[in-house]
This record gives structure tokens, sequence and C-alpha cells, in this order.
């Protein structure tokens, strides 16, 4: 070892972020191995390396006893006092050896861990730095594709899309620059694997705050998003200053900011929503781009009953049930969905007015309430037992016998999967 392998070991650490110290330490252990591999031996061997030239000295520890049971491991007291007489019995002396060829063993170990160390630290580095950026959005290049996988070059290594995370009908071409959400990142023997989603509810979300200075600086704020990756996208918003308009802020001048995120996202549609704090009006906003002129609300059970006009039932309903499946995930509640011409069918059929429904369901609600404390407090009636059973059999006996009914309702349950967004 020499001036040149330090200086050596000082420019690594400036280009690789290693620092010598670690390099330093595994070359000692390193040593050791060798030494102890290629003299056979078994004695406690000590490698010290000098820090500034590079020199190595190597010692074989001893420890001090009054009667030596293996001379490689141990010295007599009487020996070690020869030596020192301020040895004492439990110290350990440290003897210097110098091995024949010693240099040339050290100068092949030093290069092969050198090699493996840098590849070890620089693994290290990769993972340390984007294990804290996961959820972030990050832009990469594609660089091929094999087995439906898309890899991409992040610049200091290399990730991979998955299938499962790409977005329906996207093309992914060698040299095409996209931005992705860092969705996990994994240690693996050959070192960190970063996974990559262009198609999760979160990329929505990390581009409006890239897009949208007011979502960034925290004025306007996202309370949900629901998304079908490649068809449609429901975003909720509201706006923290009553002076700024949380939908005019995400739309932007002549639709600027919002279409940005849309070509990014492969002219994806997005529905942006004004968030409320009142259910009905956020179910009803949550249904653009349909209007809605009435939304009964059932707490009991999370459910909601919108009327529409009869010309926008289907717009409301979606294709395929795409847009009331998307407004029910973003507002988490069950939605059924009726034209006002069916509606009022279905009041006759009931022998009900709207206002009666209206109450019907509030009182339901209440006495859920009423049931959910007397269970918080432990009580339970015989009578709301019985009356459980009674309805549980006449539940069981009508499934039996009644045809299914196919009503137009969702629920977030219904989305299944399908993590998106619409503005």
């Amino acid at each position: 070892m020499n001036e040149e392998f330090i200086n050596a070991l000082t420019e690594i650490e400036k280009e690789k972020g290693i620092s010598k110290e670690i390099i330093f330490e595994a070359l000692e252990s390193a040593l050791v191995s060798s030494y102890k591999k290629n003299y056979g031996t078994s004695q406690n061997v000590i490698v010290q390396m000098d820090r500034e030239t590079g020199d190595i000295r190597l010692f074989s520890a001893k420890d001090i006893v009054e009667e030596v049971m293996d001379p490689q491991m141990e010295i007599s007291i009487e020996q070690a006092k020869e030596i020192d007489p301020t040895y004492e019995v439990g110290d350990v002396y440290n003897k210097e050896i110098h091995p024949k060829n010693f240099g040339r063993i050290a100068a092949q170990t030093a290069k092969q861990v050198v090699m493996q160390r840098i590849k070890d630290a620089q693994r290290e580095v990769v993972y340390d730095e984007y294990v804290e950026r996961e959820r972030e959005i990050i832009t990469g290049t594609v660089q091929r594709v094999s087995n439906n996988n898309v890899y991409v070059d992040l610049g200091k290594t290399e990730a991979i899309l998955p299938y499962s995370e790409q977005i329906k009908n996207e093309r992914y071409e060698q040299g095409d620059r996209y931005k992705m959400l860092i969705l996990e990142v994994k240690k693996s023997t050959k070192g960190p694997q970063i996974i990559l989603t262009r198609s999760h509810p979160d990329l929505v979300k990390r581009l409006f705050e890239l897009e949208i200075p007011e979502v960034t600086e925290g004025i306007v704020e996202i309370y949900s998003i629901s998304r079908e990756a490649g068809s449609r996208t429901k975003i909720a918003v509201f706006s923290k200053d009553e002076e700024v308009d949380p939908l005019g802020a995400c739309v932007g001048y002549k639709g600027q900011r919002v279409n940005a995120i849309v070509e990014e996202l492969n002219n994806e549609k997005i529905d942006i929503v004004i968030y409320e704090k009142d259910i009905a009006k956020f179910i009803s906003n949550s249904l653009s781009p349909s209007k809605v002129e009435k939304v009964f609300i059932n707490e009991a059970e999370n459910s909601a009953l919108a009327i529409v006009p009869d010309y926008q039932l289907s717009l409301a309903i979606g294709k395929e049930g795409q847009n009331v499946r998307l407004a029910a995930k973003l507002t988490g509640w069950k939605i059924d969905i009726k034209s006002a011409e069916q509606f009022e069918a279905y009041l006759d059929e009931n022998n009900i007015t709207e206002e009666e429904l209206a109450e019907k369901w509030s009182r339901s609600s209440e006495v859920a309430d009423e049931k959910e404390v007397n269970l918080e407090n432990g009580e339970t009636s015989d009578s709301d037992m019985a009356m459980e059973e009674k309805e549980d059999s006449a539940f069981e006996e009508e499934s039996e016998n009644s045809p299914v009914e196919e009503t137009t309702s969702f629920d977030e349950a219904t989305a299944n999967d399908s993590d998106s967004q619409e503005i």
C-alpha cells in the first residue's frame, strides 16, 4: 500500500460518495481472513492500516494467562513480563508478525474488496436516496420493454414500470420521457428495486401539486381522488382562503394548468369538483358534469338517492356506470340515481311523499345512532335482538323467493381497485 492507493481512495470518496473509513475497515477485515486462509492459522490476527500512508501492520493477539493451554492463542505471564513488566494476567499481548509475500496477498485482496465495497456502497446510496422519495414524482426515460414490463432509466439507476401500473392503451417506446410516481423501493440481492407507477391516484395528486401553485402552497387542498387510469379521474378540492376559487385555481387561465396535467396523462379526462361538508351538496357536485335536482341522504346506511333530469340520466350514470362509480368512490357513499320520472313512479308505488321519504330516512339515521350509543354502553334489549332475528329471517325468505332486481346503484366497493380521478 502506498500514497497512490490513498489518492485513489480519495477520488473514490469524491466521485462515489463512499467514505474512505468504510473501505479501510473492509480491507482490514478482508486481510485478516486472507492471512488465516493462506497461512492456515487459527491465531487471533489483527490488521492495522495507516490512514495517511496506507502502510499495513499485522499482529498476533495472545491472551496473557497463568498456564498456557494453546500457544497460538495464549502466552504465559512470565514471558509477557519479560517483554513488558507492566503486563498482568488477563491482558492481551499483540505481537507483530511479518509473513512472507503478504504484500502480494494484500494487494490482491485490496482490489477485490475495494471493487465489492464500491458496488455495495453505491447500492446503499441509491437505496437511501430513493426510499426517501417514495410517493414522489420522478421523470425517467424508457430504456427497454420486456415481457410487458417497462424498464426506465432514472440517471443513477434503472427502475421498473410493471404492466399492472401502466396506463391502459399507453405505448412506451425507447427514448420516451414520462413523469412517474415512485411507488415502492425494495432491497434485493442485485441492489435496490425501484417500482414505478403511472396508474396510481397519487400521481394525479402530485401533478396537481407540481402544476398548481395554490395546491403547492396549501391554499387549495385535495380532499379525495378517484381514478380509472387512462380513462377518467375525479378530484375533489376545497379552498382554505375564501378569496381563492379552488376550481378556477386548478383549471387555470383558459384551462392551461389542468390541460398540462391531462396531456401528461395521455389525455385522460379529469373532473374537478368542489368538496362540501354538506354531504348532499358534495354528492351532487361529485356527479358532475350532470345536473342534480335533489339528493336524499340515508346516514344509517351511508347511502344517497340522487334525482337528475330525465335527459341527464345517462350522463349522470356515465358509460358503463363510470361516472356514478367514480362519484361513489370519491365521496365514500353508496349512490342510487333515478330520473325525475323514475322518482315520481317510485313515490307513487310506495305511496309516499318527498317529505315523508326524507323524514323516514332521517328517523332511520337517528335510530341507528341510538343503537350505536347503546352498543357502546353495552346495552342491547331483548326486543331489539328479537326484531333483528325476525328481520334476518324475513330477509332470507325473501332472498330465496324473490328474483334479483337490477338497480342503478354504486358504492365504493363496486369501484373495485380502480383508483381514479377526473377533472
